[in-house]
């Protein structure tokens, strides 16, 4: 499927928050290969501006009756701030109708 997306000409990326994700619960013998992937793509940081919008949606969403977990918010900010499309297969936890998702079968 991601290889279809780069076929496609799409080009690959992720934030740091991700990055830091799975290395959290990266196995050992994972390690070479988890590298080999992250230096091919472009990472995205948390700026000012993405780190407001994901505290606001936080917020809003609390408002709503419905706690949003910050990291997500953050990915979330980051992908709205940079035009990105989020790929992920869980659309629950991103109920914010800015971010633009593609949808993993």
């Amino acid at each position: 499927m991601v290889a279809g997306l780069v076929r496609a000409g799409h080009s690959l990326s992720t934030t740091a928050f991700n990055i830091a994700e799975v290395y959290a619960g990266m196995r050992p013998d994972e390690e070479a290969i988890t590298e080999t992937l992250f230096n091919d793509l472009e990472s995205y940081e948390l700026t000012p501006s993405a780190g407001r919008l994901a505290g606001r949606f936080v917020n809003e969403w609390r408002k709503k009756g419905r706690t949003l977990e910050l990291p997500d918010t953050v990915v979330a900010a980051i992908c709205i701030e940079k035009n990105c499309v989020l790929v992920t297969d869980n659309h629950k936890d991103f109920p914010m109708r800015e971010v633009r998702m593609y949808a993993l079968p």
